[in-house]
């Protein structure tokens, strides 16, 4: 299976179920309903696809897997190269899970060009699970670019009232972070003679150069984390796109910056990536403890989730940066925890938007009266996102700050109030929503879960619990690649040291 042109297929499938969306014909209703079962089965065939990956993919090996290499621009030294290691794999497998859950969510709520909202969607699986899979420069810059595309698209066409201003103000803040990127790649591509990234991974790159192309790389990364103080476009984003447009970006699009610092930064890098650390420590601590304290204060759901996410991918680039082998594993599940949790908190929000069109907490209150089922699962995302043993927040989070202790211990304490006003705010939202007494007749009809929204839950609980209770089946694929770039982090470190003594 490993010579099978599996990537391809994965990337591309998604484009073949948008052209049979495409021609349709019929009546409206019609249409719309045979758009949504083709957008699904489409997203259906290319999760077990990915999960056909997973099952062949060698747990022991560091190197790149299912590799696939064609010429593209010779005369350039641009070739359609892709191929998966244990980092990757999972970022994947996360795109490919989330994506028919983000279609059966929108099956009642969106009615109007319903057609043309299957086809974004579809569209964006083509792009994410590319971008995971690319090993040229070039290729990966197309895919992560593309991705803006149908996520503008998404936001300003099917989103709230501001969403026009959303749209722009996402499209902006990223497309311009990712121009500095660009320039980086074409002194890359200069300095090698290529675009194809494990050319680069294996050449190196001088010292001199290392700092400036961290920079260009983090600038892009950054806004797509979101670090702050890059981070003000999301919280509009999240309000403003409809439930499964923040599903998605919560769920994969965050963690294109954090495998891009994975990825790039740390190995390309190392030695700029080690001397900036303490500036990334920084912003990181600033952003665990300033945006949980954003979120105590917050009125509007999905604002609050959006703020803890940006605390929450805090823990990310922390860990990634402290470059030791326990806190990138730490990083890569909170990345993964994250992508589940966040997209399951933002569709409990959609469960109770979509019966009372209001995300104002204080029109809730003792909705587990008449909501049971609603309560349970809301309970079991709150305590995951808390970090509670048993959950796969847990796992993200101690192996993130035990790495980080190692390191550097203000910074693990700092952090570690995070993981506290994280319980402020998660516990304070789900009290004001679940517990109480119920005041308002609208809130007393309120109709409990129903099959279609019981399906979309009861996958993402088993794969919170389950990344929970046995860890390892998600860290051992990920290990030797892990290992391998800590090994390569440590030797250019110890190098460049050597080299600055003989310079003495």
């Amino acid at each position: 299976m490993q010579n099978w042109p599996l990537l391809t297929l994965t990337i591309f499938l998604p484009l073949v179920g948008v052209v049979f969306i495409l021609v349709l014909r019929g009546a409206e209703a019609d249409v719309a309903r045979n758009a949504r079962w083709i957008a699904l089965w489409t997203s259906l065939i290319d999760l077990a696809l990915s999960l056909v990956i997973w099952a062949y993919f060698d747990p022991n090996q560091a190197d790149f897997q299912f590799v696939e290499s064609a010429p593209w621009l010779p005369g350039f030294h641009i070739a359609y190269h892709l191929g998966i290691d244990g980092i990757s794999l999972f970022f994947i497998l996360l795109s490919t899970f989330l994506m028919p859950i983000c279609i059966v969510a929108s099956w009642e709520s969106i009615k109007v060009r319903v057609k043309e909202y299957m086809c974004a969607f579809l569209v964006m699986e083509t792009l994410l699970v590319g971008l995971f899979c690319a090993l040229d420069f070039v290729v990966f810059y197309i895919f992560f670019e593309g991705v803006l595309i149908p996520m503008f698209v998404i936001i300003g066409v099917w989103g709230g009232p501001r969403r026009v201003y959303s749209a722009f103000k996402f499209f902006l803040y990223t497309f311009l972070g990712s121009v500095l990127m660009l320039l980086g790649i074409l002194v890359i591509y200069y300095q090698i003679g290529s675009t194809d990234i494990v050319d680069a991974l294996n050449r190196g790159l001088p010292v001199s150069l290392q700092t400036w192309l961290f920079l260009a790389f983090f600038a892009s990364f950054a806004v797509k984390v979101p670090m702050w103080p890059v981070h003000t476009w999301l919280p509009d984003a999240h309000v403003e796109a409809p439930t499964a447009g923040s599903v998605i970006l919560a769920g994969v699009l965050l963690k294109m910056g954090g495998y891009g610092f994975i990825r790039f930064s740390l190995p390309l890098f190392p030695v700029a990536a080690h001397q900036l650390a303490p500036l990334i420590f920084t912003l990181s601590v600033v952003a665990i403890i300033y945006t949980s304290l954003v979120a105590l204060a917050q009125e509007d759901m999905k604002k609050l989730i959006a703020y803890s996410s940006v605390a929450h991918m805090g823990i990310v680039t922390m860990g990634t940066f402290a470059m030791t082998s326990e806190a990138l594993q730490g990083a890569m599940i909170q990345m993964l925890s994250h992508g589940i949790v966040s997209a399951a908190l933002f569709l409990c929000v959609g469960v109770v938007y979509d019966r009372l069109h209001t995300r104002e907490i204080a029109r809730y209150g003792g909705l587990a009266d008449n909501m049971p089922k609603y309560a349970t699962v809301f309970m079991v995302f709150m305590l995951a996102s808390i970090g509670l043993p048993g959950t796969s927040g847990f796992v993200g989070e101690f192996l993130s700050l035990l790495g980080t202790f190692e390191i550097n211990t203000w910074v693990a304490f700092f952090a570690t109030t995070g993981t506290i006003l994280s319980a402020a705010y998660m516990l304070y939202l789900y009290r004001r929503i679940i517990f109480g007494v119920i005041t308002r007749a609208d809130v007393r009809t309120m109709l409990d879960l129903h099959w279609r929204e019981v399906a979309i839950f009861a996958p993402m609980i088993a794969v919170v619990l389950w990344m929970g209770i046995y860890p390892s089946s998600f860290l051992k694929p990920m290990q030797p690649s892990i290992a391998k770039l800590v090994e390569h982090i440590q030797l250019s470190l110890h190098e460049n040291a050597a080299a600055k003594l003989a310079e003495r």
